[in-house]
């Protein structure tokens, strides 16, 4: 057992927090009683590239009680939380994080847990993945299958099987009903505004916020930002979704017109200097920034590190810039996800349905060795709503069911006007 963690001494904080985490996530703890019984996961090595939290120690003991090996590190350099990390260093877990790490140290960490050599990979953002197929080819023989937790990670694993690149099979957890229409809708609109909160201590009521992305993220986003009393403006490239948006109740407008009169700004696309450096130069004095996607480059904080006369660190997480034109931006959690660098991160409660799937894609990759080509691929409808039926269980609801007759006539045609 190897680890690299901040504090050991953080331990029993993680050992509390990571038990706080486990009692609200129950389905998850309902597929790890099976997993301690059947051991589907006997003698596997899994290697894991997650933001290192109290839920995702929760998925780590449920992998463990199915009978895996497993070596972890963190998908960005500012989610991990230490006290989580030194508790499952204690348990004996292969754990590498620490919050606030150094571009080296990250990617020293991926490679501590390629050294594990694992026959599976769970990631969040392909970056694990990535550094397999360039820098460790020689793992890829072994590899039986692996997950992908966010769309970040799913939009880069569809280019990589466009262009031909992947050589493993993945299983596209983000795709799954019960990850997309609960995490990223409920997790991340509720996660990024306690992270503004927690970096800037802002009043939401009546500012103009504009979030950038609509998708299932971004609705997430703007539905907690109303909520809170702001005024939502959109800006999206997609016509479909800028038009849901639209019908939302949300004014939409391009980001050039946005950038001259928001007061809080939120990226969440998944894609590269959404904000740039001249948006920024038409901001107003005072304006907020943040970003929600999972890599740091929507928001052009390069060109705004060089653009600016002045910077300081403010608060926990705040930085303050100062523009040439003497107008001051504050710029949350460096432009890193700030639901994960300036908070806790998504509910256990909802995290709970999206590692049930991270730990039933595992399950049904292995189960299928060999039979699953190179490629993305999606958990079978069955095994998704299996999920949402371990969760109603879990809540005491109870739901109808279809008669024979009811599905028989949803089975056939013949039946008309």
């Amino acid at each position: 057992m190897a680890f690299e963690v901040k504090d050991e001494g953080l331990a029993k904080q993680g050992e509390m927090n990571i038990e706080y985490a486990d009692q609200n996530m129950p389905a998850l703890r309902e597929i790890r009683k099976r997993f301690e019984k059947e051991k589907p996961l006997k003698g596997m090595r899994i290697g894991m590239a997650l933001h290192v939290t109290k839920e995702t120690a929760s998925l780590v003991r449920t992998l463990i009680a199915g009978g895996a090996e497993v070596a972890i590190t963190g998908c960005n350099p500012l989610s991990t939380q230490d006290y989580v990390a030194a508790a499952l260093a204690k348990e004996g877990v292969n754990v590498f994080a620490y919050k606030g790490e150094t571009k080296e140290d990250y990617y020293r960490f991926l490679n501590k847990v390629l050294d594990f050599k694992p026959n599976a990979t769970v990631d969040d953002g392909c970056d694990l993945i990535s550094e397999i197929h360039s820098k460790r080819p020689e793992l890829l023989k072994d590899l039986i299958v692996g997950t992908e937790e966010t769309t970040t990670g799913v939009i880069r694993l569809r280019a990589m099987e466009k262009d031909r690149a992947l050589k493993y099979p993945i299983i596209a957890v983000n795709d799954n009903k019960t990850k997309h229409l609960f995490d990223n809708f409920l997790g991340t609109g509720q996660s990024t505004m306690d992270g503004i909160m927690r970096a800037t201590n802002v009043l939401f009521a009546g500012k103009r916020v504009v979030v950038c992305g609509y998708g299932d993220c971004g609705k997430g986003v703007t539905g907690r930002a109303k909520g809170l009393l702001a005024n939502v403006i959109v800006c999206e490239t997609n016509p479909i979704r800028a038009l849901q948006a639209k019908h939302d109740g949300f004014r939409v407008m391009p980001i050039a017109k946005a950038a001259e009169i928001g007061d809080i700004f939120i990226t969440v696309t998944g894609d590269k200097h959404v904000i740039s450096v001249e948006h920024i130069k038409k901001m107003r004095n005072g304006t907020i920034l943040a970003n929600a996607g999972h890599f740091d480059c929507e928001i052009d904080v390069a060109g705004l590190e060089k653009e600016a006369k002045g910077k300081k660190r403010i608060r926990w997480q705040l930085d303050e810039y100062v523009l040439g034109n003497g107008n001051k931006v504050y710029l949350c959690a460096e432009g890193r996800l700030v639901n994960l660098a300036a908070a806790e991160g998504h509910p256990s409660e909802v995290m709970d349905l999206s590692f049930c799937g991270q730990v039933l894609a595992l399950e049904y990759g292995i189960k299928n060795k060999g039979k699953l080509k190179p490629g993305v691929h999606l958990l079978p409808e069955e095994v998704d709503q299996s999920i949402a039926e371990l969760k109603l269980k879990a809540m005491n609801i109870e739901i109808d069911e279809l008669t024979e007759e009811q599905k028989k006539y949803l089975e056939s045609w013949q039946e008309g006007t």
